[in-house]
């Protein structure tokens, strides 16, 4: 099943038309945490938990408010990582098949690492479906997540590791690992996707952040996230990579704010959940607040810097932009999700190109973002059983996002044409054979 990637990434090198040197290609790091919700730094609105590292990031470069991932872990990854909704890639049971970022960047002479959590192999260690097997030159971390306060299967590359139940420090480590790579590379442009397990259950934080945030245990856990990223961003600085690396800062996922009685419990009585902000929702629900999430792009002297974008913009959209700055070819014999948005990252295009945004949940359409308006469609299911909120599911819900984000007043009512358009939006999406169409009657 290997041969047609094989073949793929030789012509990816020999009929891509470089727009670079190696010496001018962007760097580019992706630093993906768990469960963080939209309300949780200060630069998005937080007044209990302290975020000083990032909102000093966010200065530096913009800060984007329409941004989406995926509802839950293992789909985002799949989504980020191959630029095409879970419904294609997999989600958790990603196949062997599907071509990732760190492939593309390998036909531009590209090193790639990833670090910490995968979550796309069924939390098994499937050789094939691993990392390594899927263009990352090195890998540190575990193919699932740290439910339950360990990581059961953790690797080096390959190498099976002891499990890891150090939850204190496990953002620590995380990151150490990912600056001790950055030290270790070439001189070749670089790949690096960095994935905390943090703040995702069992949640904890280090001695030193531990009953320091207003925000309880999830706000230390954050705190020292925000922590560890300065000291990240400082090494960057610090070997001369900054003017050349893009550095983006984002979430899988809303908070699991959705499930506070369970977290309660697993926490001895301790909060360790976030907030969605002004938005509706959290974690797993096709509401703002699951798949919304914080975004901070930084890339000096092209990204706008101590600014905001209402730009519709998405994870799914990372392959083809980094493939178009790193002068490589996208994978042309699928269907790519994701939309160029290098002219968004260089501040020539503030609005982007992306338009839509289509909502899934267990492999269902449940909905479709169209500039300002959002629809839900009617006859939903495939909810996550900790999503308590799970709205009008007979009906149409639409929103106009621009002046309820909280997605408090159904409009449907008021403007059936509307619905009625965006319902044969989302029927335009091709989907995989033997899932029809929604439809609104």
């Amino acid at each position: 099943m290997r041969t047609p990637k094989i073949i793929l990434f030789l012509i990816s090198i020999f009929t891509s038309t470089t727009l670079f040197s190696q010496a001018e290609a962007p760097n580019f790091v992706v630093i993906f945490v768990d469960d963080l919700g939209y309300g949780d730094l200060g630069c998005y609105g937080s007044k209990n938990i302290n975020t000083p590292n990032l909102d000093a990031f966010a200065a530096e470069g913009t800060r984007f408010t329409d941004f989406y991932a995926q509802t839950v872990c293992g789909p985002s990854r799949s989504a980020l990582l191959t630029g095409r909704y879970p419904i294609r890639s997999g989600g958790w049971s990603m196949p062997a098949s599907e071509i990732t970022i760190a492939e593309v960047l390998k036909g531009a002479g590209y090193q790639t690492a990833c670090i910490g959590k995968w979550d796309t192999s069924n939390r098994e260690p499937i050789l094939a479906r691993m990392p390594n097997q899927q263009g990352f030159d090195y890998f540190f971390g575990g193919v699932g997540g740290n439910d339950g306060g360990r990581v059961k299967l953790a690797f080096e590359n390959e190498t099976k590791l002891p499990p890891h139940t150090d939850m204190q420090h496990l953002t620590y480590e995380t990151n150490r690992a990912a600056i001790d790579w950055l030290k270790s590379r070439n001189e070749k442009p670089f790949f690096l996707f960095l994935c905390h397990y943090m703040v995702h259950a069992k949640v904890d934080a280090s001695a030193t952040f531990r009953h320091r945030s207003a925000g309880g245990l999830y706000g230390d856990a954050v705190e020292e996230l925000d922590h560890e990223t300065g000291r990240f961003l400082h090494e960057i600085d610090r070997m001369g990579l900054k003017e050349n690396t893009i550095v983006i800062f984002t979430s899988d996922n809303g908070t699991w704010s959705n499930h506070t009685q369970a977290l309660t419990k697993a926490h001895g009585g301790e909060v360790a959940w976030g907030s969605s902000g002004n938005l509706r929702g959290a974690k797993g629900s096709t509401y703002e607040g699951g798949p919304r999430v914080p975004c901070i792009v930084r890339w000096p002297g092209k990204t706008p810097s101590g600014t905001s974008s209402n730009a519709l913009f998405s994870t799914l959209d990372f392959l083809p932009t980094f493939a178009a700055l790193a002068g490589v070819n996208i994978p042309e014999d699928r269907i790519i999700d994701g939309v160029n948005q290098s002219e968004l990252l260089r501040g020539e295009d503030p609005a982007g190109r992306r338009e839509a945004f289509h909502y899934f949940v267990s492999h269902q359409l449940h909905g479709i973002r169209d500039r300002q308006w959002k629809l839900l469609l009617p006859d939903r299911t495939g909810h996550k059983s900790y999503d308590k909120d799970l709205g009008e599911t007979k009906q149409p819900e639409l929103y106009n996002l621009a002046t309820d984000p909280s997605e408090k007043n159904n409009l449907a009512a008021k403007h059936p044409e509307i619905v009625e358009r965006l319902t044969s939006l989302a029927n335009k999406l091709p989907l995989p054979e033997n899932r029809p169409p929604v439809d609104i009657k």
